[in-house]
C-alpha cells in the first residue's frame, strides 16, 4: 500500500496517526492518511509565516516557480489520476480531465499581471493604488474535486503573494498529499504546506491566530461555521458553498439538440458538482419529450468503477452522500405521484452505486427538489409561462448558477438576466467555468469571488499610496 506524508516546511511529515481512505467503488481502505497533530499544525504555520517574507518580496520569482509547479503537476498527470480514482470514484478519464484543468488554471494565475494603478501622476503629487498579500491563507477544499478547487485557492493566493496551508477533504486527502509533494521541489519550503486529518482540525485552522483568510469550498452548513469561526477575529473569508441549480428550457428550444448537453450539465462527475443542474424547469410544450430523451441516455450510460475502462459514471463518494441520493429519491417515489423515468435506486453491487435517474411528476416542495441532491438524481417539472419558471427558480435559498435554454440566445439571455444567481450560462450549463471569469454565489451559496483577476484581489489588501509629485 502507497504510503502518504504531509508536506510542512517543504518535508514529508509522516503523522503519528493515521486514518483510514476508502475507495468508494470497493468500501474497502486504499490507503493510510496521516493525521495532523496539533504540534504538526503549529509548526506548518510557523513554516507558512517565515516564509512569506521572501515569497511575497519578489513577483518575477513567484511566477517562475508557479510555472514550473504547473509544468511538474502536467508531468506527475498519469499518477495522480490514479490515485485521484481510487479515492474519489471518478473514472480514470475524468481524473485525468481534473489535473490538466487544475494546470491551465495554475498557468493563468502564474501569468496574470499585477501592476499598482496609478491615479495620479504630475505636478501636484502622484498617487497610486497596489494589492499586498495578506499573510497566511488557510484554504479547505472539498471531495467532489479535490484538486481542480485546491487550485482554484492555491493560484491565486499564492501568484498574490501569500502563503497557504492546505487541508483537503478527509475523504479525499490522498491526491492532495501527493500534490504537495510535487509542489515542494519547486516552491520554497513553507509557501504551501498541506496538512490532512478528520475534524477537529478544520476548525483548529479556521480559529488559528495566524491565518488571516479563510477560503473554504463545501457545505452551506459548515460554511456558515467557518464565517462565524473567522468572525472572532475579522479573518477574511471566500465561501463558495452549496448550490440548488436550476436549467429553464424555453418553448422554442429543440429537445433533440439539447439533451445531449442538458444531461451532462446534470450528471457529469456523477451530479457531484456544485453547479449541476439540479432541477430542470421544462416547458409544458415539450416537457414529454425532454424527459423521454434524459431516460433514453439516462439508462445507456455505463456505470462502474473508475478503472473499469468503459465505465462513464463511477460511484458516489461516500457513504452519507449515498444514503442522502437514495433517501431524497425515494422520499419522492413514496409520495405515489412522481415517477422514476429511469432509474431510482441503488445498483446491486459492492460500493455506492446509484442508477442514473430521472424523475418526473415532482413538485417544487418535494426534497429532492428543495434540496440540493448532489447525485444523480435530475427532478424535472413542467411549466406554463416564463414569469412563473423565473419566479420558481429564484425561490431557491440558493443562487450558484443557472442556465437558459432556446433556439433563440437573445431570449436566453433576457430571462437569464431576471435569474438571482452568481453565473448564468446560455444553451449549456456552467459554460463560465473558466479562470479568466469570476465566480460567486448569492445568498445561501456563498462569499466572495474566485477566479479571474477578481479572484485574486480576494487575496490582496488594497494599499493607497499618496506621495509628492515624482521628480
Amino acid at each position: 500500500m502507497t504510503s502518504f506524508s504531509m508536506t510542512i516546511d517543504g518535508q514529508q511529515v509522516v503523522g503519528r496517526e493515521v486514518f483510514d481512505v476508502t475507495n468508494p467503488a470497493t468500501e474497502e481502505s486504499v490507503a493510510a492518511a496521516p493525521a495532523c497533530s496539533t504540534a504538526d499544525l503549529e509548526l506548518a504555520m510557523r513554516s507558512s509565516g517565515a516564509a512569506g517574507g521572501d515569497w511575497a518580496s519578489d513577483d518575477t520569482r513567484r511566477q517562475e516557480a508557479l510555472s514550473r509547479a504547473a509544468d511538474a503537476l502536467e508531468a506527475e498527470t498519469p499518477r495522480l489520476s490514479e490515485i485521484l480514482t481510487d479515492e474519489q470514484g471518478k473514472p480514470l478519464v475524468d481524473a485525468a480531465r481534473e489535473i490538466a484543468t487544475a494546470t491551465i488554471w495554475l498557468r493563468y494565475f502564474a501569468k496574470l499581471d499585477i501592476r499598482p494603478e496609478v491615479i495620479q501622476d504630475d505636478a501636484q503629487g502622484f498617487a497610486q493604488v497596489q494589492q499586498r498579500p495578506l499573510g497566511v491563507v488557510a484554504a479547505i477544499t472539498p471531495w467532489n474535486f479535490p484538486i481542480a478547487l485546491a487550485m482554484w485557492k492555491i493560484a491565486p493566493a499564492l501568484r498574490a503573494g501569500n502563503t497557504m496551508v492546505l487541508k483537503p477533504s478527509p475523504y479525499t486527502p490522498l491526491t492532495t498529499l501527493a500534490l504537495g509533494e510535487v509542489f515542494a521541489r519547486h516552491l520554497p519550503p513553507g509557501v504551501l504546506n498541506v496538512v490532512s486529518g478528520p475534524d477537529p482540525l478544520g476548525a483548529l485552522l479556521t480559529t488559528h491566530p495566524s491565518v488571516r483568510k479563510i477560503s473554504f469550498t463545501g457545505s452551506t452548513a459548515t460554511g456558515k461555521k467557518v464565517a462565524a469561526a473567522a468572525a472572532a477575529d475579522l479573518k477574511r473569508v471566500t465561501l463558495e458553498l452549496g448550490g440548488n441549480d436550476p436549467a429553464i428550457v424555453l418553448d422554442d428550444a429543440d429537445p433533440q439538440t439539447i439533451a445531449e448537453d442538458l444531461f451532462w450539465g446534470a450528471f457529469r462527475n456523477n451530479g457531484q458538482v456544485c453547479l449541476a443542474v439540479k432541477r430542470a424547469y421544462v416547458h409544458e410544450s415539450i416537457h414529454d419529450e425532454v424527459v423521454d430523451l434524459l431516460s433514453d441516455i439516462a439508462r445507456t450510460v455505463v456505470v462502474g468503477a473508475g478503472r473499469e475502462p468503459h465505465s462513464q459514471l463511477g460511484p458516489l463518494n461516500n457513504r452519507p452522500q449515498f444514503d442522502l441520493v437514495k433517501d431524497l429519491t425515494e422520499s419522492a417515489l413514496q409520495r405515489g405521484v412522481a415517477r422514476a423515468t429511469a432509474g431510482g435506486k441503488p445498483i446491486d453491487r459492492t460500493g455506492y452505486f446509484f442508477e442514473p435517474t430521472i424523475l418526473a411528476g415532482v413538485r417544487d416542495e418535494d426534497r429532492v427538489v428543495a434540496e440540493e441532491q448532489f447525485g444523480p438524481v435530475l427532478p424535472v417539472l413542467s411549466f406554463q409561462t416564463v414569469e412563473e419558471a423565473v419566479a420558481r427558480a429564484n425561490a431557491s435559498t440558493f443562487g450558484l448558477t443557472a442556465s437558459v435554454w432556446s433556439a433563440d440566445p437573445d431570449r436566453a439571455r433576457a430571462v437569464g438576466d431576471r435569474l438571482d444567481c452568481g453565473q448564468v450560462s446560455i444553451n449549456r450549463h456552467g459554460a463560465g467555468v473558466r479562470p479568466d471569469l469570476p465566480f460567486s454565489g448569492s445568498k445561501s451559496s456563498g462569499l466572495g469571488v474566485e477566479n479571474g483577476h477578481w479572484g485574486l484581489q480576494e487575496y490582496s489588501q488594497i494599499q493607497a499610496v499618496a506621495a509628492p509629485p515624482r521628480r
